[in-house]
């Protein structure tokens, strides 16, 4: 099954999807954040490009496992962006994500403009990741 991965951001977002096998996710695209009803709208294209099936949208928790304001936040987004999808919609824990998508963009040495790009696609494709090797029924990939 293809899905999209949501990581949403304050000012971008990144995408990613993975292959029809599940097993690889890669980054798809970047998009801008400031408007819930264009990133809506541009999410819901991105899907159908994708041609995928489901989307799993990341859930920021705090480190100690608590919800705050961003994941209610998330939460309500993924209920719209069901709604505009008619896609299935899950949310999945995005802790460190973005800490991972730093670590791996210093080891390919990707820095200043290319970075900032490229961070919240590649925070996606760990969250995607993440929750494919949890459908494989695998520990956790990082």
């Amino acid at each position: 099954m293809r899905i999209l991965a949501v990581d949403l951001g304050h000012a971008r977002t990144g995408l990613a999807v993975c292959d029809e096998a599940e097993i690889l996710a890669t980054p798809f695209a970047v998009v801008p954040s400031y408007d819930w009803e264009k990133l809506l709208e541009t999410l819901s294209g991105k899907a159908a490009e994708a041609k995928a099936q489901a989307i799993v949208v990341g859930l920021p928790r705090n480190m100690d496992g608590s919800y705050g304001e961003s994941a209610e936040n998330a939460r309500a987004f993924a209920e719209k962006l069901k709604a505009r999808t008619g896609l299935p919609v899950e949310l999945w824990d995005e802790r460190c994500t973005t800490q991972v998508a730093h670590r791996y963009l210093n080891d390919t040495n990707t820095r200043g403009k290319k970075r900032k790009a490229a961070v919240d696609a590649v925070a996606a494709t760990v969250i995607l990741q993440d929750y494919l090797a949890s459908r494989r029924g695998r520990q956790d990939s990082r």
